[in-house]
């Protein structure tokens, strides 16, 4: 959405409020609700960098508003949560190139995160406001928790993922 559509949106919204309020003689404050409709597009433009959420505007790493399963999150990628719920099923993860990176963000949403129990794997959790819960009974609630699998070795490759959650829950599951 251009600032063109922006703007002419925010002053037809102004001017049928302004008629409701002449013609059919309804009291309720204008300005105060139109500036409330103003402050909230605005910040949906300053989080999102646009207005309308059509989903073939999303990267495909991105879960908004919606339910995704990543049956093979590729290596070295940033998955988002927000508003919503995302599977990620690590199992299948091929260490023989090195270790595996991946960062998971999860706002206002939920993620469940599944590993296998034989690989290395180490898993750094930080949530403000959120639950992270990792396989070994540790959780994370304003602040940071670890987990680090029996097989992990600084020395080795292995799957290293970063959570991140806030307002939201993440789950990490040994399978």
């Amino acid at each position: 959405m251009g600032a063109g559509l922006f703007w002419g949106a925010f002053l037809l919204l102004l001017g049928i409020a302004l008629i409701i309020k002449v013609v059919f003689n309804v009291d309720f404050p204008v300005f105060k609700v139109v500036l409330g409709i103003f402050l909230i597009l605005l910040g949906i433009k300053l989080l999102f960098g646009r207005f309308m959420w059509p989903s073939h505007h999303f990267q495909p790493e991105e879960t908004i508003f919606n339910e995704k399963t990543y049956d093979r999150p590729e290596r070295g990628k940033e998955y988002t949560v927000l508003f919503g719920k995302g599977v990620y099923d690590f199992t299948d993860v091929d260490l023989s190139e090195g270790s595996f990176h991946a960062k998971i963000s999860t706002v206002f949403g939920g993620s469940q995160i599944i590993i296998s129990r034989e690989m290395p794997v180490r898993i750094k959790a930080d949530a403000v406001f959120a639950g992270a819960e990792l396989p070994d009974g540790n959780t994370a609630v304003f602040g940071s928790a670890v987990y680090q699998s029996d097989s992990w070795s600084p020395d080795t490759a292995c799957l290293d993922i970063k959570v991140d959650v806030v307002f939201g829950g993440a789950q990490v599951i040994r399978r």
